[in-house]
This record gives structure tokens, C-alpha cells and sequence, in this order.
């Protein structure tokens, strides 16, 4: 296998590692393609240094996310309405691309899950990087640390904060079999304009977020509370009649994928703790539905 396969070989990786950093795969895509220029921009000779060109690739597909997520929050702040990360197709090769032990570390599926990817936000940089290269590709907190550009403890510290804060957000969240079976239920209340249904399914400080991106409409701000949420669902078949809501595998189970006249008009998903739902995501931002297509 010549250089050029092997490094391709890489690629998939890359793109699983870069989204779970970044939380889209237009973004992803950019740190990877950064990545390659960076490999090709050094000398013959400097490349024929590099003993491992995987870790060589990984290490700055990560320093380029890092400096990607330090400006992200100022883009964030002149974005249109909320915003969510991008939901993945069940299939996607995003979510299984790198190797885990469920025993010990988070699950493939659970690592791409928007609910996930909502509390990974909410982390600083340089935690999210530590938790996404320790917990998610097992790499040794030495190797991070180059990355990150701290001491291999001062590293460990930021992975356990972002674990400690995962596991509070996290707390009580439900199993995949309950995940979807609540879900299944929101499906047929929802579907079939059951007010008091929908109403006990969700938590009382249930919150809504919608995601158009400035594109399409979408909830300016979050909708919150069991009574306010259920209204607002029931009230979108009468502004889109032709919808068609279907069933659909995203990675962290059940999910819902609008379509109009054939074309992905929005993925919905719930976040379920206990029996109840918390969060309701609506993504609609036409440019996080291009594996939806």
C-alpha cells in the first residue's frame, strides 16, 4: 500500500474525531482537509522523519480543532436563533469509526448523540479535546497533553472536569429500550394531537430547541414547560400540511425525520430521563441535513 492509501486509510477517523469536536461535519470536514495540507505543505524530507504519519494526523487534526473551538463561541454569538449540533443518520460511519471499550469508556453510540453533543458545549475547549482523544479514542493523556499544550496531569484534571460535568448533565439519563419506547409514545401522541397524552409524557421543565439557522423558521428562543412544548408541537402540522414525520435510527436511538415533497426538511429527537423527556431538539438548518438527503 503506497503513502497516499495509507494516509486515506486515516481520513475516516479523522472526520469521527473532528465531529465529535466540533459538531458538525462541514466543520469536521474542514479541520480534516486543514489536516492534509499540513501533511503535504512539509518537505520530503521532514514527512519521511514522521515514524507514525497516524498519530502525526491525529495530533493535528486535534491542535486544529482546539484553535477552531476557541473562536467557535464568537461565531456562535452571531448566530441566527439556537444552536444545535448536527444530527448524525443511525448509519452514519461518523459514529462508528474508532474502536471502544464499553466497559470503561463511553459508548460509540452515546459519544455522537445530540444530547451528548449539547453538554460537550458547554465545556471549555481544552476539556473537550481531553475528554474526546481520553474517553472516546482512548489516547494516552501523555500524547494529549502535547496537543493541548499542558502537563500530562493538569490534562488528566481537564478530562476528569469534563467527565464530572458530563455525568451531572447526564444524571438519570434513560437506557436505549426506554429512550425509545418514550419516544415511540411522543411519536403517537404528537401524530395524533393528544394534548394530555403528550403533556404527561414530558418532564414539567421540559425545554424545546430549535435550530434553523437563519435559513428556515425556527423557535428564536427555547420553548420551556410541559404545557407551552406540547402546544408547540401539536401546532406544526397546521404550518407545514404536506409534512410527512417518519420514523428513524439516529445513534442514540429512536429519532423523527420530516420530509417535504421528498426532501429533508428537519430531524427530531428527544433526550429521555426516567420515563419523561427533558429536551426536545429540532434541527432544521438545511446545511446539518446533508446526510439526510
Amino acid at each position: 500500500m503506497d503513502e497516499v492509501d495509507e494516509l486515506l486509510k486515516e481520513r475516516r477517523t479523522l472526520l469521527a474525531l473532528a465531529y465529535r469536536m466540533l459538531g458538525t461535519v462541514a466543520d469536521a470536514e474542514d479541520a480534516v482537509q486543514e489536516t492534509y495540507v499540513r501533511w503535504y505543505r512539509q518537505s520530503d524530507a521532514d514527512r519521511e522523519r514522521i515514524e507514525n504519519p497516524a498519530a502525526w494526523l491525529t495530533r493535528v487534526a486535534s491542535r486544529i480543532c482546539l484553535d477552531m473551538l476557541g473562536s467557535a463561541r464568537a461565531r456562535r454569538e452571531r448566530y441566527v436563533g439556537e444552536w444545535l449540533p448536527e444530527p448524525l443518520p443511525g448509519e452514519s460511519a461518523i459514529a462508528a469509526a474508532v474502536p471502544t471499550d464499553p466497559l470503561e469508556r463511553i459508548t460509540l453510540d452515546e459519544s455522537v448523540s445530540v444530547a451528548l453533543m449539547v453538554v460537550l458545549e458547554s465545556l471549555t475547549p481544552a476539556e473537550r479535546v481531553a475528554f474526546v482523544l481520553h474517553d472516546v479514542f482512548a489516547m494516552p493523556f501523555a500524547e494529549i497533553a502535547e496537543t493541548v499544550g499542558r502537563t500530562p496531569e493538569a490534562t488528566r484534571q481537564l478530562a476528569s472536569q469534563a467527565r464530572r460535568r458530563i455525568r451531572e448533565r447526564r444524571a438519570g439519563a434513560a437506557s436505549r429500550q426506554q429512550h425509545d419506547a418514550v419516544a415511540r409514545a411522543f411519536a403517537e401522541a404528537t401524530m395524533t394531537g393528544q394534548l394530555s397524552a403528550l403533556i404527561a409524557l414530558l418532564d414539567p421543565d421540559v425545554v424545546l430547541v430549535s435550530d434553523g439557522g437563519g435559513k428556515v423558521s425556527a423557535a428564536r428562543r427555547p420553548v420551556v414547560g410541559a404545557d407551552r412544548v406540547a402546544r408547540f408541537l401539536l401546532g406544526l402540522p397546521h404550518l407545514e400540511p404536506t409534512a410527512i414525520t417518519e420514523p428513524t435510527l439516529t445513534p442514540e436511538g429512536l429519532a423523527f425525520l420530516v420530509t417535504i415533497d421528498g426532501r429533508a426538511d428537519s430531524v427530531i429527537s428527544v433526550d429521555v430521563t426516567g420515563e419523561r423527556i427533558t429536551d426536545v431538539y429540532i434541527v432544521r438548518n438545511p446545511d446539518k441535513l446533508t446526510l439526510w438527503r
